[in-house]
């Protein structure tokens, strides 16, 4: 597997190489970007994980959606300094709901399905939050301090936020206290060690 790896010219890109992604069917589904780690999960496990420059981590396509992409074929071009991975896709690629990033012409106007973002980033990027105002606490922040104050208060605050989406009117409010119970659930989640892509995990399963 290293020397799978290394053939990649990791230099050449400064550690990070464009990665196309196609269906089996010869579609092109997206475009991303690996790391020598990301490549090295994706052997391992078959599934692609890729590196977001935006979070600056490696995640797993459909980690959180289930819209995963098991790969059948990596291809390195002839500069050593670009991937292409054939993949079997379960579900849409892009975050619209489209099954490719790249269902429109230059010029033409957005078309989302449902307008819904498959990745839920926002969630990701906030579980990264809370742990990491777990792990190094900060002063003066409300993260830190429900930590500081233990369970008894973590689970307190779920409870209330449950109840204020029960009684909320309208769909603004409930929209509002709905974030804040999602928010309160995450802490709750980190505070006992679980991942919300175990949580999603276990919904996928459901499904089946």
């Amino acid at each position: 597997m290293k020397g799978l790896i290394e053939k990649v010219n990791w230099e050449k890109s400064n550690g990070i190489v464009p990665v196309v992604v196609q269906s089996m069917e010869g579609e092109v589904l997206t475009l991303a970007y690996m790391n020598r780690e990301a490549l090295k999960k994706t052997l391992e496990t078959g599934y692609a994980h890729y590196y977001s420059k935006s979070q600056r981590r490696i995640r797993m396509k459909g980690e959180v959606s289930g819209n995963v992409q098991k790969v059948k074929e990596i291809r390195v071009d002839c500069d050593n300094d670009a991937l292409l991975l054939i993949v079997e896709a379960h579900g849409p690629a892009c975050h619209t709901g489209n099954r490719s990033c790249f269902y429109r012409k230059l010029g033409e106007p957005e078309n989302t399905v449902g307008g819904v973002d498959y990745s839920l980033t926002i969630l990701r990027e906030l579980e990264e939050l809370i742990k990491q105002r777990k792990e190094k606490p900060v002063e003066g922040s409300y993260t830190s301090k429900l930590f500081a104050e233990g369970k008894e208060k973590i689970y307190k605050k779920f409870g209330e936020e449950a109840i204020e989406v029960l009684v909320a009117e309208g769909r603004e409010r409930i929209i509002h206290e709905t974030a804040d119970l999602l928010y309160h659930l995450l802490v709750l989640l980190v505070h006992n060690g679980i991942s919300l892509g175990e949580v999603m995990k276990e919904l996928r399963r459901r499904r089946r």
